[in-house]
């Protein structure tokens, strides 16, 4: 939207970041340290901020030898088309990630093939090098900011990096942003307008907008329009809705990567199917039992469509030399004998031992056809084919290996609904080697920058750990060219002389932060304790104990899980922990993170109640 330079102005900063995930993060932290007064707003309420990062494997892509970075990225583009200096930018600063680590992050950098005794690389030492047959991939490399994976312990580290920085930086949830505010002559980027409490307001930035708000994942129409699917279910945030692809859109910036996104799940992108509203399940791999033996994968009409045993490579699947993500079938369904089922049932290491609550039981092929919805001469069709395959041990369809390979018994016969797992879209506005947004003829349009997600280059081969790369090395680009030419004093930073001393009508000053100490009261024999172990931000509990310093109640006072297994954890288990009068209790299945941090924070607040005894 255009606006009149002299208009008045809802609040004045020197850059606005807009999405507050890892990349507006770090471009915020780095703003900030160049000397911005800088707002960082986030569509999601505190605590599922955060964007994709929250949510991912934590594990960043980095490499020893620059020369064959250089070469595997180039390959892993192959054959879409690149910004060479943006490419070459990104590359050394993939070889320079364990140095940003302990420079800027401050801690000791994992690096996962200095650590083959680790279960972390036996987990996840395939995706260090997921093209293998790519030159330059050897080399290629994971690191993490500890020993630890799908914990969001790189995500907390850049949100506490700008909580660090709270007298500099502004954080408002719960704000989505909706237009930028571009001058008509110049095409400047001057502001941004944001929605707070129903209301829109015009904020000026003196320096620079930021646009970090990810993709387009939870906006069905953009999927449509764009990705060409309908059925794809999102693994991360639920607040990425395409915000950035719109702003950028209208004011005439330059698009790519539109069309391409990536995936997850224990086959190829797939997972059991979520309920409505709720996040698809970020499933690993490694599940070997389910990748072998009386079991396959069909598509919508019942037929098979690639070798389930073949490794994942974050749902592209290998199609005549080339890894594409395939078509998202619309009811995928992964089928399995009584011998399966068995196996599966009572294998101790399952990943998510829920996945068989949602089993489909049929006593003969006709049953198992109706409850699939699928043609029934179809479905034994597959079937023959497959106890075939399994006779001759040879995939004739797919070449799974052959080792790989039991015919089905006759019956019954199992099923679990699927689903296509969306992780991330990539696509988004161009921005050039310094993190400037260009528009439709190439030219830079002024004030204008992005990073992350939003208009990656990681468009056509992904390995895991790039794309968290690529927030912390561009992140940090984009913030400091924003932050260019700012001269405030930010040791006595005033509202109404140095955030608004460029404009001829002063704003009403800064807006102020959501970020605030919490204060919660206790009583007699009550205690708090605190844990950042799970996937929300902090959990405080109120913890109350007899003279015994049994545990007679747990309060969990402050909580932000998620809605879906993190909040069964919430509701559930400070019941058990009071029930059995010890910490030492189940974790709630597919909550984790979530249990962990419960009891950790149990824990801490038994710790209060034991000195205060002793002293």
């Amino acid at each position: 939207m255009f606006k009149d330079k002299y208009t008045s102005w809802d609040a004045t900063y020197d850059v606005a970041v807009l999405g507050f995930g890892g990349a507006g993060a770090t471009a915020a932290r780095f703003a900030a340290d160049n000397g911005a007064k800088v707002l960082l707003v986030d569509s999601a309420p505190e605590g599922h901020e955060g964007g994709n990062t929250r949510y991912a494997g934590q594990v960043i892509s980095s490499g020893d030898s620059l020369d064959d970075l250089k070469e595997y990225y180039k390959q892993l583009a192959y054959p879409l088309s690149y910004d060479e200096k943006l490419m070459n930018t990104y590359v050394e600063g993939l070889y320079k990630i364990p140095e940003f680590l302990e420079k800027y992050l401050g801690v000791k950098p994992f690096i996962m093939g200095e650590h083959k005794d680790s279960p972390l690389y036996a987990g996840l030492n395939f995706m260090a090098h997921e093209y293998p047959e790519l030159p330059g991939s050897k080399t290629h490399e994971l690191v993490a900011v500890h020993e630890g994976v799908a914990d969001a312990a790189l995500w907390k580290n850049l949100r506490q990096q700008v909580l660090d920085r709270s007298d500099q930086i502004d954080v408002l949830y719960n704000t989505p942003a909706v237009h930028l505010i571009q001058d008509s002559n110049s095409k400047k980027i001057i502001g941004v307008q944001i929605k707070r409490d129903g209301k829109l307001l015009d904020i000026k930035a003196n320096h620079g907008v930021i646009l970090t708000t990810g993709g387009f994942e939870n906006n069905s129409e953009m999927v449509e329009t764009y990705l060409g699917e309908t059925s794809l279910h999102p693994i991360g945030s639920l607040y990425n809705k395409g915000a950035g692809v719109s702003m950028a859109e209208d004011v005439g910036a330059k698009m790519y990567n539109m069309a391409n996104y990536e995936s997850y799940g224990i086959f190829h992108g797939l997972t059991p199917k979520p309920e409505e509203g709720q996040r698809a399940l970020f499933m690993p791999f490694d599940w070997p039992a389910f990748h072998q033996g009386s079991v396959f994968v069909v598509g919508d009409d019942g037929t098979r469509y690639f070798d389930e045993n073949e490794i994942h490579r974050h749902g592209h699947i290998q199609d005549h030399g080339q890894w594409r993500i395939p078509n998202a079938q619309l009811h995928p369904y992964v089928v399995f004998d009584q011998k399966k089922y068995d196996e599966l049932s009572s294998d101790e290491n399952a990943p998510y031992p829920e996945f068989l609550k949602i089993v489909i039981k049929a006593d003969n092929l006709n049953d198992l056809a109706k409850a699939m919805n699928v043609d029934a001469d179809k479905i034994k069709g597959t079937i023959n084919d497959f106890n075939h395959f399994a006779k001759e041990k040879r995939d004739y369809a797919f070449n799974r290996d052959s080792e790989t390979l039991t015919a089905f018994d006759d019956g019954p016969l199992y099923a679990v609904p699927l689903a296509q797992g969306l992780l991330n879209t990539v696509g988004g506005p161009v921005h050039n080697a310094k993190a400037e947004v260009v528009d439709a003829d190439g030219k830079v349009i002024p004030n204008l920058y992005a990073a992350g997600e939003l208009g990656s280059m990681m468009g056509r081969k992904y390995n895991g750990g790039s794309n968290l790369a690529e927030d912390l090395i561009i992140g940090k680009i984009a913030g400091e060219n924003a932050a260019k030419g700012v001269t405030s004093d930010l040791t006595g930073y005033d509202a109404e002389t140095s955030a608004s001393q460029h404009d001829e009508h002063k704003s009403n000053g800064t807006l102020g932060s959501d970020i605030a100490e919490d204060n919660f009261e206790t009583g007699p024999n009550q205690y708090l304790g605190k844990s950042t172990a799970g996937m929300g931000n902090e959990i405080v509990v109120r913890v109350t104990v007899d003279e015994n310093n049994d545990i007679k109640n747990v309060e969990i006072l402050k909580q932000s899980e998620s809605d879906d297994y993190g909040k069964k954890a919430v509701e559930q288990l400070p019941k058990d922990i009071v029930a059995k009068n010890s910490v030492d209790v189940d974790a709630i299945s597919g909550a984790s993170a979530s249990s962990r941090a419960i009891k950790e924070a149990v824990s801490d607040a038994l710790k209060h109640a034991q000195t205060e005894v002793k002293e």
